[in-house]
């Protein structure tokens, strides 16, 4: 579980883990994006990536996979972020009519 990584420096929790996650999630959505050349499969993928992070933040004790601290909150809410910004960056892949 990559967003659950931390680094505590001077007292201060560093949730990089959550950081490198959405970064790894941007690079995925631009990849679709200009693969397809399309921003329609940047958009399914972001919207499967917040529907499946709400289900796992709402499981029951013992079996949610994404708790409400500080590194899950940036990666529920920042999966929202990212995927409109590669949404807008992946228009500029869209196949030109001729």
């Amino acid at each position: 579980m990559l967003h659950g990584q931390h680094l505590v420096v001077g007292g201060v929790e560093l949730p990089w883990g959550a950081v490198a996650a959405l970064v790894l999630l941007g690079a995925v959505e631009l990849w679709l994006g200009a693969a397809f050349r399309s921003p329609l499969p940047t958009a399914a993928c972001g919207v499967l990536c917040y529907a499946l992070a709400g289900w796992w933040s709402t499981l029951d004790p013992g079996k949610r996979l994404i708790i409400g601290d500080l590194a899950g909150n940036i990666w529920v809410y920042g999966i929202v972020g990212v995927t409109l910004i590669t949404l807008a960056w992946s228009r500029r892949y869209r196949r030109t009519r001729v």
